[in-house]
């Protein structure tokens, strides 16, 4: 056979053959260093630069540490969970949990420059906010949506406090120089209704014509205390909790 190839000139013709290997063996290795250089470069292209640079402790565990300034830290002690004693000066986040901010508007190479990923037409583009809180582009929003809530609030200064209300004419039946609370009324049947827990002196519609007597209550309005201080009586502050006799009124 002779070699066709054009560049390669066949000057003698026992020696044709051999110029058309040598052209082969080159195409062949020319190939192969494509296909190397392909290989490594598509590995690369998938593969981060911080891959390279590892941790590893005692127990073989290993993890990639994404931040450069630890890349080619000795961190051998630290991996060392079973011997270390950590302290306020040694211990530090793992890599990788804390991430750098986004700089927005620092130039376009950083993927967030120009516009800082708003765009460049729309509402949502221009400055300042472009909706109030909780729009939702004309839809009923959420907060309407949703039921209210029926019932007190039970946050700080809207606790409300319920009484079981005792009326001054019902004080009317109590002996002189005796002590009555709601247990003493209940018992004899001057109240009949027990709701709450605490109780709650307040005046009524009839006369008050009891004298001489001590009243224990958890409350007491002005004018009822008034009332029952003006014909000789006294009155007696309930604890809420125990029920004790805190001070006089």
């Amino acid at each position: 056979e002779t070699c066709r190839n054009p560049l390669i000139k066949n000057t003698h013709p026992h020696n044709r053959t051999q110029p058309c290997k040598a052209a082969t063996m080159v195409r062949i290795v020319l190939l192969l260093a494509a296909m190397a250089t392909t290989t490594a470069a598509f590995s690369s292209s998938f593969m981060p630069r911080s891959a390279i640079s590892t941790v590893s402790n005692g127990s073989g565990m290993t993890m990639k540490i994404f931040d450069w300034k630890r890349r080619q830290a000795d961190e051998t002690e630290l991996n060392n969970v079973e011997d270390t004693v950590w302290t306020f000066d040694n211990i530090r986040a793992a890599p990788g949990a804390r991430k750098r901010k986004n700089r927005k508007g620092r130039g376009i190479a950083a993927g967030q420059g120009a516009t800082c990923g708003f765009g460049m037409r729309g509402q949502k583009s221009r400055s300042g906010r472009p909706t109030r809180p909780g729009f939702e582009g004309g839809q009923q929003p959420l907060y309407r949506r949703l039921p209210k809530f029926v019932g007190r609030p039970m946050g700080p200064g809207h606790s409300k406090k319920m009484y079981n209300i005792i009326k001054l004419e019902s004080l009317n039946t109590v002996a002189a120089g005796t002590t009555c609370n709601f247990d003493s009324l209940f018992d004899s049947k001057a109240i009949t209704k027990s709701k709450h827990v605490m109780q709650k002196v307040v005046v009524g519609k009839d006369d008050f014509t009891a004298k001489d007597i001590t009243v224990q209550a958890h409350a007491f309005t002005k004018t009822a205390r008034e009332a029952i201080e003006a014909n000789g009586g006294k009155c007696e502050l309930l604890k809420r909790t125990t029920g004790e006799v805190l001070v006089e009124a």
